[in-house]
C-alpha cells in the first residue's frame, strides 16, 4: 500500500474546505487538513506576484493521484493549479491503515 500527501493551493480556505468534503465523501481522500493563510510569492505572466492563498493537504492512496489532479483541475478557479503528491516513505500503521480504510478499494 503506497499512501500520498497531496497539496493544493487555493484561493481562500472556504473554497479548499468544500473541495476537501467533495473529496472525502467520493473516498478520493480520506482526510483533508486546510492552513488557512499561506503567502505565496512566484513568477506569473512575467511579473512577480506576491499574495496571501489558503494550502489544502489530503492523504490518500497513490493509486488516486490521477483523480485527484483532474477532478481538482476540473473545479479550481485558478488557471493553472498548484498540485504536488509526495509519496509517503513511513507513517504510523495504525494512520496508514485508516487511510487506505477510508479510501476507496
Amino acid at each position: 500500500m503506497t499512501l500520498v500527501s497531496i497539496s493544493i493551493t487555493g484561493p481562500d480556505p472556504e473554497w479548499l474546505a468544500e473541495h476537501a468534503r467533495s473529496l472525502v465523501g467520493a473516498r478520493l481522500a480520506a482526510c483533508g487538513n486546510i492552513i488557512p493563510t499561506v503567502r505565496s510569492v512566484y513568477r506569473w505572466d512575467d511579473e512577480v506576484e506576491d499574495e496571501l492563498e489558503a494550502y489544502l493537504i489530503v492523504h490518500t492512496r497513490a493509486e488516486h493521484i490521477g483523480t485527484v489532479i483532474e477532478r481538482t483541475n476540473a473545479a479550481h478557479p485558478y488557471d493553472t493549479v498548484q498540485i504536488l503528491a509526495t509519496e509517503i516513505v513511513e507513517a504510523d500503521p495504525d494512520y496508514a491503515q485508516w487511510v487506505y480504510d477510508s479510501t476507496e478499494r
